[in-house]
């Protein structure tokens, strides 16, 4: 079973915890299993013959036995609760830091909001099984085990009555909770739908409102909320049967004992306290049957999510790195950057399933102190080609070297330390402006800090925040604007000093002037730097040192502005496109 599995491996650090719970539920189990025959002494022997005596001594020593019980079952359920709190905690630890591995494609395979809901709410559910089992490990089987051998030992024909119980009530508790397995995983997959929705909404709202599809949000979300409703009701129904069934089977058998014993008792065969005693047995094989349909509840549930946990962490990341595989415990040597010089080698990206390359047999050398730049239509593989430098993916065929290194051979370290990207997308992270600009190099001052700020044109608005530096950054940089997102983004990396720079049309949302002056100060700033760019306008490549023309995932055309203009019909297409740009050519 994946969630036995799942659990195994994870409860191995915790033995002697687990070893202390199983002897608790010993002797709450013993302790249960001891009440009934004590209170059929106490009548047997003191009621019926009028021994007050004998009635408080054993009153005595049931309310001790009683007492015991309870603090071993308290005892039990604080340990189980750790035991599975520190489960659920490093379960989480590892779908972490397993979706950190995992590359683009991966992670879009999964889609984000699967995976939210597996590192949430799918452990969760795990959590809730391993407290329910644990507490439960020892206690629901002896119990019932233990109540029907105490029985057999007090009156056999009796006990008989008792043994009809235990399989009549597995087959009716066991039919239902087959058919709720797959409603269970259905519900944890429809909760993925609403968890995507409602975050589409949420990140999207500006779109939504501009549009005015308030009424199609809500219908969207309508509709996956109400898929999750039918399956949880289904599920809910078949739940509710459960409860019926057990009391209904556990009634019936409570009068067939009675009337069994009452007979007994005429005959005098047996005395009173051995109905009393078995009365007890029966309700405490009743709790142990009913312990045991508690958990088998949650088990489906919590069966869908480990296998949803287990199906991401079984997922091996494409980007690997050798070292690590090796020698996992190995201690990280301090991370020292190379040159910056980047050579891409006849590098081809295709997608898995993709009909064409994204990337065919691209060329290309970036060395410091040169400013290079990739242009070309939209789809054209610019960002692709980017995004291979770093390693957020990894070529199909060719090579991309840094200083001369394969990138998939160095250690991640080297190449953070190494290479700075701006995405496309520029990312904030919640938190304050000197927070989101000390996540590359987090020991910076905050007069490196200003001056990155000065050189990305960010400092005047940084200046007119309330608290400056300190100013709040909403989840995504929600709110500030989105060029001053792109200059905190440009700011962050240049705070972390790489000496390969990569933007990703990093400058899409700014307007001329200041585009003009934050290109000045790059210039100035990464002088002895290799600098890889992308653009969409001529006006922010045209002074690079080599110009690279993609055109449907090939390079076309490279060499200067003025050479491509001379060379390149592609390049004069684009320039031509641009009509501020053709009248500066």
């Amino acid at each position: 079973m994946t969630l036995l599995r799942l659990l195994a491996g994870r409860l191995r650090p915790h033995r002697a915890r687990l070893v202390l719970l199983v002897l608790l539920q010993l002797v709450q189990s013993l302790a249960s299993l001891a009440l009934p025959a004590l209170n059929a002494g106490v009548i047997d022997e003191g009621v019926l013959r009028g021994d007050t005596g004998r009635v408080l001594s054993g009153g005595a020593v049931m309310a001790a036995v009683t007492l015991l019980q309870a603090a071993a079952a308290a005892a039990v359920t604080y340990t189980a609760a750790r035991i599975a709190l520190a489960v659920a905690r490093d379960l989480r630890s590892e779908v972490f830091r397993r979706i950190q591995d995992l590359s683009v494609l991966e992670r879009g395979r999964f889609g984000t909001a699967s995976l939210i809901t597996r590192a949430t709410n799918d452990v969760q559910q795990v959590q809730t099984f391993a407290v329910l089992a644990l507490t439960m490990l020892v206690a629901a089987p002896l119990l019932c085990v233990g109540g029907l051998a105490m029985a057999l030992r007090q009156d056999v024909p009796l006990a008989l009555v008792l043994l009809l119980f235990v399989p009549v009530m597995t087959l009716a508790v066991g039919t239902v909770v087959l058919r709720m397995r797959p409603l269970f995983r259905g519900m944890q997959e429809h909760l993925d739908g609403v968890t995507r929705v409602l975050r589409e909404q949420i990140t999207g709202v500006r779109v939504v409102r501009a549009f005015v599809r308030d009424g199609h949000e809500r219908a969207r979300f309508a509709g996956v909320n109400s898929a999750l409703l039918d399956t949880g009701l289904r599920a809910g129904r078949l739940q509710a049967v459960m409860y019926p069934v057990v009391l209904l089977v556990w009634e019936a058998t409570t009068l067939l004992l009675v009337w069994a014993g009452a007979h007994r008792i005429d005959s005098g065969a047996v005395q009173a306290g051995t109905l009393v005693a078995f009365l007890g047995y029966l309700l405490q094989t009743a709790m142990s049957v009913m312990m045991a349909l508690f958990l088998l509840m949650h088990l489906p549930r919590a069966e869908a999510g480990a296998a949803r946990v287990r199906e991401l962490l079984a997922t091996a990341p494409a980007l690997t790195h050798p070292t690590a595989l090796t020698h996992p415990t190995a201690p990280t040597p301090p991370a020292v950057p190379g040159s910056g010089h980047l050579t891409l080698q006849d590098v081809t990206f295709r997608y898995p399933g993709a009909e064409a390359p994204v990337l065919d047999g691209v060329t290309l050398h970036a060395a410091p102190g040169e400013t290079t730049a990739v242009i070309g239509a939209t789809g054209s593989g610019k960002s692709t080609l980017l995004g291979l430098v770093p390693r957020l993916l990894d070529a199909t065929e060719g090579r991309v070297l840094l200083d001369g290194s394969d990138v998939r051979a160095l250690d991640p370290a080297v190449t953070a330390a190494t290479v700075g990207l701006v995405p496309q997308k520029p990312y904030l992270f919640s938190g304050t402006v000197a927070s989101n600009l000390r996540y590359g190099k987090p020991g910076a001052t905050d007069e490196e800090l200003w001056h990155a700020l000065e050189t990305a044109q960010a400092a005047d608005f940084v200046r007119a925040l309330d608290q400056g530096l300190d100013a709040p950054v909403s989840q995504g940089g929600a709110n500030l604007s989105g060029g001053q997102r792109q200059r905190l983004a440009i700011a962050r990396v240049l705070v972390a000093r790489p000496r390969l720079y990569l933007f990703d049309d990093s400058f899409s949302a700014l307007d001329n002037a200041t585009d003009a002056r934050l290109r000045a100060a790059l210039r100035r700033e990464t002088a002895d730097a290799a600098v890889l760019l992308v653009a969409q306008r001529v006006s922010t490549i045209r002074h690079a040192d080599r110009i690279v023309v993609l055109d449907r995932g090939r390079a076309v055309g490279t060499g200067t502005h003025e050479e491509l203009l001379a060379t390149s019909p592609t390049y004069r297409e684009i320039v031509r496109s641009q009509p501020t740009e053709e009248a500066a050519a």
